[in-house]
């Protein structure tokens, strides 16, 4: 696909060609190598040795197994471009000939399956090839170039744990921060907007406390398995009737875990869920009405004791800076085509990319590359069939390599031009 018109990035992206083998069979390895949040060390080394061999100067081990390279070409901004490298538990189904087979143990000692189900795989392709063609033409930009492989990103670990490790204090402060994520959208296009882009997101687990029984003798327990339903259903209605209908929020609970024999009723039950909203005072009053059911259900059933709620993992609203967007995306439609660069809605996934900006306190800017067959989206479009596409997360889901992978590259390289190359 050609661009519409010459620009800076050009001079940098016309080896690209050459190098898209090599960028292939390194995505190739790194899906069928998929490794669980904050434990890439595999997919760490590559990510360093392929720094150091381009000219960078490498730091590992930046949060437990981040990688920071930096590349200082004269005077200019500090651009810093960002891909997160951690798999899912999740068990492949693509049936592709690189599929992964991978176990591990997770955080509670069990093996699980692995995989790449969200597309971190071709993130670490991308600005691998990105920080090649940048080194490889030091003569067609000036400033600091600053790519960070980042851990932990479904955990929502792992950008604070580069933060806790002193990424800010040990780096130089970048002008802009830039990521982008691979979606289920027809490949060759970018979507991004002006600020929020991801929604806020918030985990949990509650325990809920009962008086265990036999079965037949009810009377002489506190059924945890009641309350936890009576719970499930009444948490159901913090959207239907205390948000308003314009403030877009979710509220999902993911477990329900009670007992093990249809005749014991046992002591207690956990509940996990989930919450995403977009803005700030409608999260402060979800969460605390999360917290009021919880506890009101738990007096309501006479539970021996106060249930535990206990915060799993927190994600902040990505929120993307109105100037700093408003060149990147000028950049993309000088380079692209305006036709292939469109305005996406906020999306309910989360994202832990906003935490260096924040931290920081400079601009970021994120966006969207599609991976999904343009023809195969048209067609399901076309016959009102799009929710059958395997979405990120799914055990199907696997980006189609061209033009995903050149254009995630492309973006990439037009996206630090805008600064670097100014």
């Amino acid at each position: 696909m050609c661009p519409q018109t010459a620009t800076a990035a050009d001079a940098i992206l016309g080896n690209l060609d050459e190098l898209l083998p090599d960028l292939e069979a390194l995505y190739k390895d790194v899906h069928s190598h998929p490794e669980l949040s904050m434990r890439e060390s595999r997919t760490a080394g590559i990510a360093a040795e392929r720094l150091k061999a381009a000219g960078y100067e490498v730091t590992t081990g930046v949060g437990k197994t981040g990688v920071v390279g930096l590349l200082r070409n004269g005077d200019g901004p500090t651009v810093m471009l960002r891909a997160d490298m951690d798999a899912l538990p999740v068990k492949e189904a693509t049936g592709l000939p690189y599929a992964s087979d991978v176990t591990a143990a997770d955080g509670d000692g069990h093996t699980t399956p692995v995989m790449h189900a969200c597309g971190h795989d071709i993130h670490v392709a991308w600005l691998a090839g990105a920080a090649a063609l940048l080194a490889r033409h030091r003569d067609a930009w000036r400033g600091t170039l600053m790519p960070v492989f980042q851990p932990g990103e479904e955990t929502a670990q792992g950008a604070q744990a580069m933060i806790d490790d002193g990424i800010t204090k040990r780096f130089p402060k970048p002008d802009v921060i830039l990521g982008q994520h691979v979606m289920p959208i027809p490949a060759g296009a970018i979507a991004s907007r002006s600020g929020v882009v991801t929604s806020a997101g918030d985990s949990f687990e509650i325990r809920l406390f009962g008086r265990g029984a036999h079965g037949s003798m009810p009377q002489a327990s506190v059924d945890p398995v009641v309350m936890a339903a009576s719970t499930v259903m009444r948490l159901q209605t913090i959207v239907s009737r205390e948000v308003a209908p314009t403030d877009a929020v979710v509220v999902t609970i993911g477990a329900l875990q009670a007992g093990t024999k249809e005749n014991v009723i046992p002591d207690e039950a956990i509940i996990k869920l989930n919450v995403r909203t977009f803005d700030d005072a409608v999260r402060t009053r979800v969460l605390d009405a999360i917290r009021r059911i919880v506890n009101a259900e738990s007096a309501a059933a006479g539970a021996p004791k106060p249930p535990e709620i206990v915060a799993l993992d927190r994600y902040r609203m990505v929120q993307n800076d109105p100037g700093a967007t408003r060149r990147v995306i000028g950049a993309f439609a000088d380079h692209f085509g305006a036709e292939r660069v469109t305005e996406t809605k906020p999306t309910t996934a989360s994202e832990d990319f906003g935490t260096f900006g924040a931290e920081w306190k400079v601009p970021s800017v994120f966006w969207f590359v599609g991976g999904t067959d343009p023809d195969l989206y048209a067609k399901l479009k076309s016959e009102n069939r799009l929710g059958e596409l395997p979405t990120n997360h799914n055990p199907r889901f696997a980006p189609i390599i061209h033009p995903t992978l050149e254009t995630g590259v492309q973006a990439m390289v037009v996206a630090s031009q805008a600064w670097l190359g100014a």
